[in-house]
């Protein structure tokens, strides 16, 4: 189990990653209700109850050693938290994981998500060790995939119907970048 107070704090010029926090869980709550966040996000919660399994989750991630999340906040309002981003399936061993973000509508065209996703990668593979770092974005999910595409990574190939959700197969773009890729970039 990891020790709890080592949590990294990672700044850009204009947000805050920091952990999430108990206080957070209506601001979760608010973006994984919302249908234009969770049209292509892998959860959705109908009741501010029922996303305590996220907040668990974030936790338990970090505390087991397979993620770590953290809350993007501005930084001039560090206690409002207006999406996530990190990183889980850390397999420490083969120092590859996988990344994933959510962004409030109410952010969204500001430039947030890769400003701070920028830093959030340079720290995975400058801190945390990591060689690979891949995302799976659904093919209908243009924005996010363009996004990543200008971060720097690089398409790998579609997993056909690889994933069920809303009553349908649903294919995935795998994307990847390896931090001889990020360090050149």
């Amino acid at each position: 189990m990891r020790e709890t107070s080592s949590f990294p704090l990672l700044h850009t010029r204009n947000y805050q990653l920091r952990r999430i926090v108990p206080a957070d869980m209506a601001a979760i709550f608010r973006g994984l209700s919302d249908p234009r966040v969770t049209d292509y996000y892998g959860v959705s919660y109908e009741t501010l109850a029922s996303s305590q399994a996220q907040m668990d989750w974030y936790e338990q991630v970090w505390l087991d050693g397979t993620g770590i999340w953290w809350g993007i906040c501005s930084r001039e309002a560090p206690e409002q938290l207006i999406g996530t981003c990190g990183l889980h399936g850390w397999e420490q061993e083969h120092h590859c994981a996988e990344t994933g973000f959510w962004l409030s509508p109410d952010h969204w065209g500001k430039a947030v998500i890769p400003e701070c996703l920028h830093v959030m990668i340079g720290h995975c593979f400058r801190h945390l060790g990591l060689h690979r770092l891949q995302a799976m974005v659904e093919p209908e999910n243009i924005a996010s995939w363009r996004l990543i595409e200008k971060l720097g990574f690089r398409l790998e190939g579609v997993l056909r119907e690889c994933e069920y959700k809303q009553g349908r197969y649903v294919d995935l773009k795998c994307y990847s970048m390896l931090a001889t890729e990020y360090t050149s970039a």
